[in-house]
């Protein structure tokens, strides 16, 4: 079946459902190209250059590590290091609130995704209950004529379920991957602040 006889019979519904499937597409694949430039650098390694240079009293050169590596991470670690010779509390609570700044920037626009995922089913069996209405109408009017007579309303019902479910699936596989990544750039952030903190304060002593 064409996408164009599958407009036809799925009607105003299956419309819907490919403009939000368009939607969350372009949204997946804009977070999964962030993400991935995220994580191209390990925080081990870039934690142990780091402690490198600060054990030399180089910390301009760790600024700059941080200021060239584009991960969440590193503009902790960079915000930190910018107040070196604060008090380890004020410290803390700069890199804190970087990390909510970069979590924030992290779940932008998962919540579109989400929402479609949990909705695209419920949008497609409307679609279903429209069909089924659909078939009963023919009934009513041409009266008893077998499958011929209910055959595009069923059809428009069963075309509803399946795009309904064809757009519901790959969304919620999607939101589910981006929260487990969330978590893991999150546990990063809270491990890199917390060894500067260390690296930093270990410094002055």
């Amino acid at each position: 079946m064409s996408l164009w006889q599958m407009l036809q019979l799925g009607g105003g519904t299956v419309i819907a459902l490919l403009f939000l499937s368009t939607i969350s597409l372009a949204v997946i694949i804009e977070r999964v190209i962030l993400y991935y430039q995220g994580s191209r650098t390990r925080r081990e390694t870039f934690m142990l250059d780091i402690a490198d240079q600060i054990r030399r009293g180089n910390t301009p050169k760790a600024k700059e590590l941080c200021n060239n590596t584009n991960t969440p991470f590193a503009r902790v670690v960079g915000v930190g290091l910018g107040l070196r010779g604060s008090a380890s509390g004020v410290i803390d609570n700069a890199m804190e609130r970087q990390i909510t700044i970069e979590t924030i920037k992290l779940e932008r626009r998962i919540a579109i995704i989400g929402t479609i995922g949990s909705t695209a089913v419920y949008i497609g069996l409307f679609g279903t209950v429209l069909g089924i209405i659909r078939a009963f109408q023919d009934i009513a009017q041409q009266g008893a004529g077998g499958m011929a007579v209910v055959i595009n309303g069923i059809a428009e019902a069963l075309i509803c379920t399946a795009v309904g479910l064809c757009v519901a699936v790959p969304a919620v596989i999607a939101y589910n991957y981006c929260q487990s990544r969330i978590e893991r750039f999150l546990m990063d952030m809270d491990l890199a602040a917390s060894e500067t903190l260390d690296l930093i304060t270990g410094s002055r002593e």
